[in-house]
């Protein structure tokens, strides 16, 4: 153990040395030094008072001091690095015991807090699971999760916290297909809410993580039906909330051209699927009484007529990161208002 010797009458803490190299660090209030060994986590039981805390703090890049308050113990620190909005992020990858980890959690949380982080993310792979615990003694919260990790908050300011909210929305599409005979690509589905009630509805499905819009209608078209089609349009789209899990929901409604005509429905999720003339799916009562499925009817005749007009898909590129984007506009109007 090393000690300061001090000519004040201080409270008596601990100050954790995660080292790189070997120096001496001078104290404003003591007669001493706090020895730094190369390569090592040393641990310093020394007397000093509350407004050295700052000049005992440094970044990464040097040194690092976490105080523990009336405890002399050995921990190391949690990796992490910041993030763009004044926090700090911490990927776990290292199988350890619970109580270690609650050590470490609580030194870093005294480093963040005294270099005026704000907010605390923690990524805890699914085999890791041992340690959400401790966390959460700790305060964090449950942000989010996916199949193989959880991510937990934190804030460490005083009042009402400004991080962002998990995703809030599940977007879905459905595709309008139809021939030049006009006939409509429909299904019936093998569950959900319409499973043995006999309707014909469009190809529907849900946006993949990372999935464009466009490129999840054709997907679906051509898992469900064998289809292979060409995006068009993105016609209309409804936004409902409570729809799945207390989410709110996105439903674009896609008109594509087919490419290829011979059906082979999907055995795992579809009972049927065929080529229906249009004006035998629109007098199905369940279009009929359904007020959403009857506008829906409304814009694609419209569109047929040529009296209606969609958003097309435009690539964009972005300075800000080299993943493709789209921008879904009204083309045929943008260009005419070009000309005039």
């Amino acid at each position: 153990m090393i000690r300061i010797l001090c000519t004040y009458p201080f409270l008596s803490s601990t100050i954790i040395f995660p080292l790189g190299r070997t120096t001496l660090l001078p104290s404003k209030v003591c007669k001493g030094y706090s020895f730094l060994h190369l390569g090592n986590w040393v641990r310093a039981k020394t007397p000093f008072s509350t407004r050295t805390v700052s000049a005992l703090t440094r970044s990464r890049s040097g040194m690092e001091q976490v105080l523990v308050e009336n405890e002399v113990q050995q921990v190391r620190l949690l990796d992490s690095v910041n993030d763009e909005h004044g926090g700090v992020i911490v990927e776990l990858s290292e199988s350890m015991d619970s109580k270690v980890f609650a050590s470490m959690l609580k030194a870093s949380l005294a480093l963040w807090r005294s270099q005026g982080k704000r907010g605390v993310w923690i990524k805890v792979p699914i085999e890791l699971v041992n340690l959400v615990e401790a966390a959460v003694k700790e305060g964090f919260w449950f942000h989010h999760a996916e199949p193989k990790y959880l991510m937990l908050a934190f804030w460490i300011p005083e009042g009402a916290h400004t991080l962002p909210a998990n995703a809030s929305h599940r977007v879905g599409v459905g595709a309008f297909v139809m021939n030049k005979k006009r006939e409509v690509l429909v299904v019936q589905e093998k569950s959900g809410i319409f499973r043995g009630k006999g309707v014909w509805k469009f190809p529907t499905g849900v946006v993949d993580e990372g999935e464009d819009i466009c490129a999840a209608a054709i997907r679906e078209v051509k898992e469900e039906t064998a289809i292979d089609t060409e995006f068009l349009e993105v016609l209309a789209f409804r936004q409902s909330h409570k729809s799945f899990f207390e989410k709110s929901d996105l439903f674009f409604v896609c008109m594509l051209r087919p490419l290829s005509f011979d059906i082979e429905k999907q055995e795992s999720e579809i009972e049927d699927a065929r080529w229906m003339p249009w004006d035998e799916y629109e007098a199905q009562p369940f279009v009929q009484n359904h007020e959403l499925v009857k506008h829906l009817v409304e814009i694609c005749k419209a569109k047929e007529d040529e009296a209606y007009f969609g958003f097309s898909p435009v690539p964009l590129a972005s300075k800000f990161s080299n993943q493709k984007s789209y921008l879904y506009l009204n083309d045929r109007d943008l260009k005419g208002s070009k000309v005039r």
